[in-house]
């Protein structure tokens, strides 16, 4: 353990304060744990299996106790480690000011500092005018903390910080009473309610915050400001329909009335805050009316209401006025930061997106076209699906039927058209910017993007609208078509130029400012064809449909599906946008935070506050401070990328027809329990038939490996390519392609995370087991060379030597959790073993799954 760091001594001085809690066993508990962490390293030093490890220290510590009180003690131990876990959490977030340097290199003070010559500040002024940054907060099962434990390493970390150790003891007392399992699933309204608090606590007040003071140090008036929205939120819960049956038009319609009903509610407590300051003639009369009419729009539908956020602008800007011309502008600077935060959040507070698969918009059609050909005579369905795929697309687009739910009795297909119909009933409500984006999961080519456009068009409205919506392409939603596999993102620019090319498309364009977003996710990718290949293919589809859509005239905007861990295309964010080259569009980044991203990554106002900076700095500084061509990657290092990926795709593919890859996934890590988990309302795999790899959702595949501590999406390949390349000049082209290319240093960066987190000596116990051994045995040689390649080309001889903050968290964080990881392979042996009553199958399965959790906590960002 590591007590030198300011992070481990505090830790520990707080784990000690836990230990003396006046719990029952909790004092024998903690102190038996501290023993059996150090029995479990030695025992794992020595190659012995975790039934021996735990045999053994039965014999040592418990030779005469019944099968029942060992059990117990393994439970005790999971249940104390979970706590350690969050009072880990809480240190680190309690010292994140102290550890990271919030006004050092890609914060907004070191942005502006760059701004003092060559015209650099208006450069930036251009930039901003119609740059973004969106978060997309998902419901993605990464989150293994139920909401109430999340309160508690709230106020846990806040106390820490405070040196309260009062309150500190309380609040571990709590800590120890309160439940970390949920009893039930989460609903999706649920996971709406449980990301709110981060809006509500975090968002609410880092978003504004920020803009307020990038603006106001460049001069602007922040209520004038043409760009409010450069920073803002995306919304998920309740409008991801993929694979999720629970997500339903009502369940959308009642997150889009919570996310309005949130934001009215810290306009009314803010706008109460204000109206302490400003008690003077005429200003004092606006804010009292403004308080009153928020206060109406909350709670009484027949009261004096706003109808939209322009209307309290309105009230507020009369205020401004009055405080400028009669009382010396004072306080004119709070007045103005709220003003900001309604033109930020406006009455939707976060834009919620809809998105579902296309293979689901197709099953719809097929009903809808037999449904036309029982009510049309003259309508040819045979006609209607024959032809090339441009001609399909027009049929399709100049339909002269409309659509009608009560003609259809398949309550999916019915479904389906509710949740069309509801995109502009929410829109009336938030306002447009509230749900304006369908997002198409598994689009594959320009006739899904099509359909779900047709479908929009002819459920908006009655049929003679409906004609009239196509004519004059007044369809106020964005059609966001995701491509994932490695196929669809090799194939994914000619989709869009097909699109870019049909008239009625290249119409509906027009009316949205010829501006396409396009998602680009790395979840699939990365199971598809590994991580190399994967983050490989979205550099070279950003290429290729960038230069699509600047030779049609469309500004296109990039969406990317990141998770937490690398295997699931997360990392340093930063660092990523940064890489992006001048080939690459840059007029926005939008990304996805989900789990333990959110929490870990957002989960105070420091924190993000630290992490969006950064995140700004990396696409504005693109754009004024010189020589970062230098850091884009020319002929040669795109030719030495695609040798790279390549060769790191054949060794991922090997590994994925392996014939044991899906077995041993199946039968030897915990991915058949994640749908025990009760951690979200989304189902772990598409479909209900036996498990095939294309079923598989990323986030329980890559949670499996992270269980197994081998994370293998987030680097297998790797050390395989590098070795493709032979010691001499061939291996010192990749040392310099190390040295000059920012987007290759990220991606190895990124992957060393991976390997850090990764620990081959808690499964080492499977290299003799019959069946899975030479499969066990090929991924550690796999992660052995990684390993030893990435330090011989990054010259480092530790992994993430570089960056001590988190090697340094990771090594702590590993170190806590490894008597879990012992506990879960035990069951996992003991269930593989066979042999077992059903009341002894069923204690294992329950040990395997509650050991889960912390497993996943500990890690932050492994699923």
């Amino acid at each position: 353990m590591d007590f030198e760091s300011p992070t481990g001594l505090l830790y520990h001085t707080y784990n000690s304060l836990f230990v003396s809690l006046p719990f029952h066993d909790i004092a024998e508990t903690g102190t038996l744990l501290a023993i059996f962490a150090k029995h479990c390293d030695h025992g794992f030093d020595n190659h012995k299996t975790p039934v021996q490890i735990i045999e053994e220290f039965w014999e040592e510590y418990y030779e005469k106790a019944s099968f029942e009180e060992r059990q117990n003690v393994l439970f005790y131990f999971i249940q104390y480690i979970e706590r350690q876990v969050v009072v880990f959490d809480s240190v680190e977030d309690a010292l994140f000011t102290e550890a990271h340097e919030m006004e050092g290199p890609g914060s907004l003070r070191h942005l502006l500092s760059l701004l003092n010559t060559d015209g650099k500040q208006e450069r930036l002024l251009q930039k901003i005018q119609d740059y973004s940054i969106r978060l997309v907060l998902t419901a993605h099962p990464t989150q293994f903390y139920p909401g109430k434990v999340l309160g508690i390493i709230n106020d846990l970390s806040k106390e820490i910080k405070g040196n309260n150790l009062q309150r500190i003891r309380l609040l571990l007392m709590q800590l120890g009473k309160t439940a970390f399992v949920n009893r039930e699933k989460p609903t999706p309204f649920d996971e709406a309610v449980s990301l709110g608090w981060y809006m509500e606590n975090v968002f609410f007040y880092t978003l504004p915050n920020i803009l307020f003071r990038l603006l106001s140090s460049l001069g602007q008036d922040v209520t004038t400001f043409q760009n409010p929205h450069l920073l803002t939120l995306g919304f998920w819960p309740g409008g991801d329909r993929d694979g999720n049956p629970f997500v339903i038009e009502s369940t959308t319609k009642l997150v889009a009335e919570r996310l309005r009903e949130a934001i009215l509610r810290g306009y009314y407590r803010e706008i109460r805050i204000l109206k302490r300051r400003l008690t003077f003639a005429g200003t004092e009369d606006c804010i009292t009316k403004a308080e009153l009419k928020i206060y109406d729009t909350l709670y009484k539908p027949q009261g004096n209401r706003y109808h939209s956020c322009l209307e309290l602008i309105a009230d507020l800007l009369e205020a401004r006025q009055t405080l400028i011309e009669d009382h010396d502008r004072l306080f004119l600077e709070e007045l103005d930061l709220f003003i900001l935060r309604v033109r930020v959040f406006g009455f939707y507070f976060a834009s919620l997106d809809i998105r579902q698969d296309s293979r689901k918009h197709a099953e719809v059609w097929a009903a809808i076209v037999a449904n036309w050909a029982n009510q049309h005579p003259d309508f040819d369905p045979k006609k209607f699906s024959e032809g090339d795929e441009e001609t399909r697309i027009n049929r399709l687009l100049s339909t002269p039927f409309s659509i009608d739910e009560n003609d259809y009795t398949d309550e999916f297909v019915r479904e389906t058209i509710r949740s069309f119909r509801v995109i502009p009933t929410i829109q009336q409500q938030n306002g447009e910017i509230g749900c304006h984006r369908y997002i198409i999961s598994n689009c594959q080519n320009a006739y899904n993007v099509a359909e779900v456009l047709a479908l929009a068009q002819l459920t908006w409205s009655d049929e003679s609208k409906a004609k009239s919506y196509r004519l004059e392409a007044q369809i106020p939603l964005d059609v966001v078509p995701l491509f994932e596999t490695i196929e669809d993102l090799a194939n994914c620019a000619a989709v869009m130029d097909l699109l870019y090319r049909n008239a009625f498309y290249k119409n509906h364009l027009a009316a949205r400012a010829n501006v396409q977003t396009i998602m680009l996710g790395f979840s699939d990718g990365t199971k598809d064809g590994g991580y190399l290949r994967a983050n490989w293919s979205i550099y070279c589809a950003k290429e290729a449909l960038t230069r699509v859509s600047r030779a049609h005239g469309v500004s296109v905007v990039f969406f990317d599906g990141r998770g937490g861990p690398p295997g699931r295309g997360g990392g340093n964010n930063a660092s990523f946008y940064a890489a992006h080259g001048a080939n690459i569009e840059s007029k926005a980044i939008q990304v996805t935070i989900q789990g333990q991203t959110v929490s870990s990554t957002y989960g105070t106002q420091d924190a993000a506050r630290f992490n969006i900076e950064r995140l700004l700095s990396a696409g504005l500084q693109q754009s004024i401070v010189p020589g970062r061509e230098k850091e884009e990657m020319g002929a040669d290092a795109h030719k030495l990328m695609d040798e790279l990926a390549s060769a790191a795709y054949t060794a991922y593919l090997e590994l994925k027809n392996h014939p044991d890859f899906v077995p041993y996934l199946e039968k030897m890590t915990p991915l058949k329990w994640y749908g025990d988990s009760k951690i979200a309302s989304r189902p772990t795999k598409r479909g209900t038939d036996a498990l095939k790899f294309e079923d598989l959702r990323a986030i329980p595949f890559v949670g499996a490996w992270a269980q197994m501590k081998q994370n293998v999406p987030g680097y297998y390949g790797v050390g395989s390519a590098i070795a493709s390349f032979p010691q001499g000049r061939r291996r010192k082209l990749i040392k310099d392609l190390y040295k000059e290319s920012l987007f290759f240093r990220t991606l190895l960066e990124n992957s060393m995370q991976s390997l850090s987190k990764s620990n081959f000596k808690v499964t080492k116990y499977l290299a003799e087991h019959p069946d899975f051994g030479d499969f066990w045995k090929l991924l550690e040689t796999e992660y052995v060379r990684t390993n030893e390649l990435i330090r011989e080309i990054t010259g480092e001889q530790e992994l993430l030597s570089e960056n001590p903050i988190s090697r340094s968290s990771i090594k702590l964080r590993e170190d806590i959790v490894l008597p879990l990881i012992t506990i879960q392979q035990y069951g996992l042996q003991k269930l593989e073993g066979g042999n077992l009553s059903e009341a002894e199958a069923e204690l294992y399965r329950k040990m395997v799954l509650r050991a889960m959790f912390g497993i996943i906590n500990a890690a932050r960002n492994a699923a």
